[in-house]
This record gives structure tokens, C-alpha cells and sequence, in this order.
């Protein structure tokens, strides 16, 4: 690819992050407002957002097999698509107060979700791999700007009484321009894999996936710090209205804050990874969003709690990110490990917060989130498989000419 095309190519990334997280911080800054519409109490909400679950699987498991046989362009663009056909279902189930039609919303945004960033991460190491640059913490970056951006619309939206439909139709009629300038800088056929009899070499690759211990402790990673955003996106306001005592205003200016930490932790990683290893990275962050996670549970103070949701965002910030890249770099078939890493952190994403939900309605939210602060603290554990490859070291052999290229010693097996 030349270099226009690879800068359009990013940038057309950037596009994709970014309009998915205004997607998910728009319907996630209106949760108390549609939770009250619906009239349901927060278990029969854990119920609703099991449709949020139900979509994510789908999406997550046909993922890997779509992108492995039409590419990741097909797959970013149906992905998205269903992102946006969602925001305006949620939008009139809450116009309806129908629990069944927020519901469906919420499993087609999973259905696109699942799908569509799978393929878009495969898409961002895939860029990596070319510049010889960390590109996916910026990607995941450009995804809590959206949610930034767009919890700030939420929370004046709620501020205002702006009643919950108007503002998912225009969040919709926002994503799907964006999309329709970013799917044109999206190049066909990355992630498809070479055309080669359905037998004896295609079949096991996916299995030595699988068997791999470090990628399996990576996938750890991902799980612990994908839950820990996944609680804060789904949960936060919820649990500073119902547990620190806080009007929906201001719970919604506190997601605002989680999220502005995540952007600044993801915008600022690039500096971090090439001065220290992604092991002591993961490490660091995972013990910050520990200590956030132990502050929101345990302080009955709101402010304290509130300034504490900074740590947690800071520790969630470049856990799935980084270990992402660790991934891509842990042994042959890039696809398929990102693929797998990718579906172990939006199982974890999508999934983990409905059933936080079913806790929250016997213990309530605060004591739920001990669930998170535990996967949390078990990260700073298995921070070690991240490796220590930087991206300097990527620098380094991308200025290496392909024929005159030799594998270090340890390149795979410890980064």
C-alpha cells in the first residue's frame, strides 16, 4: 500500500472506533432515563441488556469465520450498520416503553458490535504490521473520544429532559454519515486467508490457537480489563445514581469523566510503550483500575468515589489495546490470534455486564463490582505474557529489509 493509502486507511479506523463509542456512550448516558420509561427494576434491566449478550455471541462466533473468507472490509460495514439500526430500535423502544424493543436493539448492537470491531482490530494490527508503529491503543482511543463526545451530548440531552428517542435518532443519522465516508478508505480482502485445500493444513491452525498458553494468558488480560470497561460502560451511571446517591446529571458527568480517562490513558500509551515493556504497562494499569475499582466499592463518600472513577478508567485504558498487539506478535497466524484474543474481550465487554446486573439486583451495584475488582487484580498476575516487545523494537524491524530479516531468538515465545 502506499503511503496515502495507509494514512486514508487509518484514518478511516479512527472513523470506526470513533462512531461506535458515540453509539455506546449515547445509549449508556440515557440508561436511567430508559430504565424509568420502561418502568423495570435493575435485575428485569439485567434482563434487557441479556439481549445487548445474546447479539455480542452471535456477532463474536460468526466473526472470525466471515472475516477468514470475504475480508474485513464486508464485515466492518455490516457490523456497522447494524451499530446504527440499533440506535434507532433502543431509541423506539423507549419512545414505546417497550423492554422487548430495547431489547432487540441492544442484541442488534451486539450482532454489530461482536462482528464489526472483531474485524476492525484484525483490520488495526493489520496497520501495525505495515507502519511498524502501535496503531491500536490510538484506535481504541478514537473510540473513548466518541464515547466522550458523546456522553457530553447525553448528558445535556438529559440535563435538558431531551427525551430519549430524538436523541438515539440523531446519534443514528450522525454514525451513518460517518460510516458512509469511512468504508471507502477500508481495503479489500485483509484478514482472508490464502486459498488452500479444506483439509490438512486449514483445519488445525485454529485448535494450535487454542493450545497456546501465553495467548490463552493474554486472552486473561483481555477478559479482566474488558470486563472492567465493559462494567463502567453498561453500569457507571446506574451505580453512581443507586449507590453513591448522585441525580442522573451528574451520573452521567461521571461516565463523562471514566470515559475522558480512558481517551487520555489510550491517546497516551503510544509514549508509555516506547519507553517501558507492555508487561509493565498492563501491569501499571491494572493496578490503577484496581485501586478505582476499591475506592467506588468501598468509600461512602461520592466525591471520593466520583475522582476515583479516573483511576479506573486510567487502568482500563490499555489493557485490551495492548494486549491486542502482544497477540498479533505471539506467533504465526495474526488473524486468527487477534481474532481469538478479540472474541475473548468482547465476550468479557459484552457479556460480564448483564450478569453484574443479576448481582446488582440481590447485593446491590457497589458489591457486584467486587466480581470486576477481582478479574482486575488477577490481571497484575498475568501481565508477564504481554512481553516485552515495544513499539521501538516494531520500528526497528520494519527499517529491516524482508530478505535480510532474521527471527531474534524468543521473538514469539516471550514477545
Amino acid at each position: 500500500m502506499t503511503d496515502h493509502a495507509v494514512r486514508r486507511r487509518r484514518r478511516a479506523l479512527y472513523l470506526f472506533f470513533f462512531l461506535n463509542g458515540i453509539a455506546m456512550s449515547s445509549w449508556i448516558t440515557r440508561t436511567p432515563d430508559v430504565r424509568d420509561r420502561l418502568g423495570v427494576s435493575t435485575g428485569q434491566m439485567g434482563l434487557v441488556l441479556f439481549g445487548l449478550s445474546v447479539g455480542s455471541m452471535a456477532g463474536i462466533l460468526c466473526s472470525g469465520r466471515f472475516v477468514s473468507r470475504f475480508g474485513t472490509r464486508p464485515v466492518t460495514a455490516l457490523g456497522t450498520l447494524f451499530v446504527t439500526a440499533s440506535v434507532v430500535v433502543v431509541g423506539a423502544g423507549s419512545a414505546l416503553a417497550s423492554a422487548l424493543l430495547v431489547a432487540a436493539g441492544l442484541c442488534l448492537f451486539g450482532l454489530g458490535v461482536g462482528a464489526g470491531e472483531v474485524a476492525i482490530n484484525v483490520d488495526g494490527a493489520d496497520v501495525e504490521r505495515i507502519t511498524g508503529t502501535a496503531v491500536l491503543p490510538t484506535l481504541h482511543g478514537c473510540f473513548s473520544l466518541g464515547t466522550v463526545i458523546g456522553g457530553l451530548a447525553g448528558m445535556a440531552a438529559t440535563a435538558a429532559a431531551f427525551p430519549a428517542h430524538w436523541h438515539l435518532l440523531a446519534v443514528a443519522a450522525v454514525t451513518a454519515a460517518l460510516f458512509g465516508y469511512a468504508i471507502g478508505g477500508v481495503p479489500a480482502g485483509t484478514g482472508v486467508r490464502a486459498a488452500v485445500p479444506a483439509s490438512d493444513s486449514a483445519r488445525p491452525a485454529g485448535p494450535r490457537v487454542w493450545k497456546d498458553r501465553r495467548l490463552l494468558m493474554i486472552g486473561a488480560i483481555v477478559l479482566a480489563m474488558a470486563l472492567a470497561e465493559g462494567a463502567a460502560n453498561d453500569w457507571l451511571p446506574l451505580l453512581m445514581v443507586d449507590g453513591h446517591g448522585l441525580d442522573a446529571a451528574v451520573g452521567s458527568l461521571v461516565f463523562v469523566g471514566f470515559a475522558a480517562a480512558m481517551t487520555l490513558g489510550r491517546f497516551g500509551g503510544a509514549f508509555f510503550l516506547r519507553r517501558y515493556s507492555r508487561a509493565t504497562v498492563v501491569r501499571a494499569s491494572a493496578v490503577s483500575g484496581a485501586v478505582g475499582l476499591c475506592l467506588v466499592i468501598f468509600s461512602d463518600n461520592a466525591v471520593v468515589a466520583a475522582a476515583a472513577v479516573l483511576f479506573w478508567g486510567l487502568g482500563a485504558s490499555l489493557g485490551f489495546p495492548v494486549a491486542l498487539s502482544a497477540a498479533g506478535d505471539s506467533g504465526p497466524d495474526e488473524t486468527a490470534r487477534v481474532g481469538l484474543v478479540a472474541t475473548i474481550g468482547y465476550l468479557a465487554f459484552l457479556v460480564g455486564p448483564p450478569t453484574l446486573g443479576f448481582l446488582g439486583d440481590h447485593y446491590g451495584l457497589r458489591p457486584a463490582m467486587v466480581v470486576v475488582l477481582v478479574f482486575v487484580a488477577a490481571a497484575v498476575l498475568v501481565a508477564p505474557a504481554a512481553g516485552t516487545r515495544t513499539s521501538r523494537h516494531r520500528e526497528a524491524d520494519a527499517a529491516v529489509p524482508a530478505e535480510l530479516a532474521v527471527e531474534r531468538p524468543g521473538q514469539h515465545a516471550g514477545g
